[in-house]
């Protein structure tokens, strides 16, 4: 569903895709995982149209970019780090605005945002304006709004960032559900070694810009003769998945789990 073959990203000298490739197979959830700064988000956001590549080949379902984007945007979803809600309107009136952008006749709307409601476990809370959310209620909402034009491929950067552990398990479940009963093809972006291990078929340790190695979170474990993944990314990396990143990145990161709480 998504082929990616020696992808570079430059932002001026810094080189921040420096040469991947990996693919992602229909109905995989598949993670990108490594610090902040080592490339993810950069490569989720080329994928999903809103940034173009120095040079490399990336196909999604079949198309390429940058040339099919008009198409590939069509049957992707894409929640980004950065909150994408707005808490000043209700949850309903965030997907009756998600649903018209993307086209939804009226009757397809109220039928998608139903439908939507009832997976995502926001029926008691879509009446209510996103501020008085919960940090996992507001991922679900995001979701739900990415879904909304029946995507083929959902890609997530750091889902989960700033929630607790009862939230991010929550959206955990929802993912599960997901790629089990809806045949999702899922690409996510995370620095938590454990959402990783319980999520992932596969996927993919990234670390300044290259990919370090890919294969089922059972694999770079046996791999490395470690017994979790986050000795595995030590053994491969030379360091912690906490040294990665730049004051930049960390500020954003800080300012997304600060309203997410």
């Amino acid at each position: 569903m998504i082929k990616v073959k020696q992808l570079y990203k430059y932002f001026k000298q810094v080189k921040a895709v420096d040469g991947i490739s990996f693919d992602v197979s229909e109905g995989e959830l598949f993670g990108l995982l490594g610090p902040n700064g080592a490339g993810k988000t950069t490569t989720v956001r080329i994928i999903s149209t809103l940034i173009l590549p120095t040079k490399g080949e990336v196909e999604v379902n079949g198309y390429s970019l940058p040339k099919d984007a008009a198409i590939v945007r069509k049957f992707i979803g894409y929640v980004p780090q950065a909150l994408s809600s707005d808490g000043t309107l209700t949850g309903y009136e965030n997907l009756l605005i998600f649903a018209k952008l993307v086209g939804l006749n009226r009757n397809e709307r109220e039928k998608q945002i139903n439908e939507l409601v009832e997976l995502m476990g926001l029926g008691d809370f879509v009446d209510r304006l996103v501020r008085e959310y919960s940090g996992g209620m507001v991922r679900k909402l995001e979701i739900a709004q990415a879904l909304l034009h029946n995507p083929k491929v959902l890609l997530l950067d750091e889902p989960t960032v700033g929630l607790d552990p009862a939230s991010r398990r929550s959206v955990w479940n929802v993912l599960k559900t997901l790629q089990k009963e809806y045949s999702a093809t899922i690409l996510l972006t995370t620095h938590y070694m454990e959402e990783a291990e319980v999520l992932c078929d596969r996927l993919a340790i990234m670390d300044h810009g290259k990919i370090v190695t890919v294969g089922t979170p059972r694999e770079i474990m046996e791999q490395t003769g470690v017994e979790n993944l986050e000795d595995a990314f030590i053994v491969l990396t030379g360091h912690e998945v906490e040294e990665g990143g730049n004051f930049n990145e960390l500020k954003r990161l800080r300012k997304t789990a600060r309203r997410l709480q």
